[in-house]
């Protein structure tokens, strides 16, 4: 497990971000959390079985407030067809690329 701090850090982020983020991904199922001193958060699945969709759906949030029914049926079309496009890349396939670029 791993802390928001250690995870910030890495980042070079505010670990209030990490924190938000870990609480999106945690409601979408993606991660387990543990709280306290050994506490901390780590993927509930593995790599492979977690898509880059499934992290944009829990962490996007609402797309856009549209009234029209038609237009805002075509935009949930479309949110459902990029989740769907972005889930054929998953994390394990984001790390190995980036480890290679290095």
């Amino acid at each position: 497990m791993l802390t928001s701090a250690e995870i910030a850090e890495t980042l070079q982020e505010s670990a209030v971000m990490v924190r938000r983020s870990f609480l999106l991904l945690h409601k979408a199922g993606l991660i387990m959390q543990r709280k306290g001193p050994h506490g901390g958060a780590r993927l509930k699945l593995p790599p492979k079985q977690i898509g880059l969709g499934d992290v944009f759906a829990a962490t996007a949030g609402d797309w856009l407030s549209i009234e029209d029914k038609a237009i805002a049926g075509l935009m949930k079309k479309v949110r459902e067809d990029a989740i769907d496009a972005m889930n054929e890349h998953s994390l394990a396939g984001v790390v190995k690329r980036v480890r290679k670029a290095k």
